[in-house]
């Protein structure tokens, strides 16, 4: 049974994504990213991996997703901003799909190799330990510092647009 919720989970997630990258609404690809971001997270619960859900819930739908909704309140989004964008990005996909192609290639031929390297026994309690252990203040500080730079860039944006000081 939990097969299935994954499956169903991850049709979802995937076509969110999907439906996401093709609206003109800023705000409603954003919400179709959260839709594919929560759905991706019910997916890994679903095959019995909390602590891949948790995170996919934490930092991707809570952090990533609050960055995101940042930056759709700063940046101008009005037709005219839209017209301009599509002209100066109108063959901006064609690198990034080569890059994906090249970095998808070696999975997709069966290419073995890549991971034989990487170190055992790296799990939820070193990563816990790493994150909150000796580097727990320097952690907050770098939130902190995020948090500020988040509120400085929106007064210098309202100041640009003439609006409340």
């Amino acid at each position: 049974m939990s097969w299935a919720i994954a499956i169903w989970a991850g049709a979802l997630a995937l076509a969110a994504a999907a439906l996401a990258v093709t609206r003109d609404s800023v705000v409603h690809a954003l919400l179709l990213l959260l839709g594919a971001l929560v759905a991706l997270a019910a997916a890994f619960f679903a095959l019995a991996a909390p602590f891949a859900g948790a995170i996919q819930l934490l930092i991707y739908a809570g952090a990533v997703v609050a960055v995101f909704v940042f930056v759709v309140m700063t940046v101008e989004a009005g037709t005219e901003a839209r017209a301009r964008e599509r002209v100066l990005f109108a063959g901006a996909w064609q690198v990034p799909a080569v890059v994906a192609v090249l970095a998808l290639a070696p999975m997709l031929l069966g290419l073995r190799g890549a991971g034989e390297g990487a170190p055992a026994g790296a799990g939820a309690a070193a990563l816990g330990q790493l994150m909150f252990g000796d580097w727990a203040v320097v952690t907050e500080l770098v939130s902190l510092l995020l948090i500020a730079g988040m509120i400085g860039v929106r007064v210098l944006r309202r100041r640009q647009k003439g609006g409340r000081r």
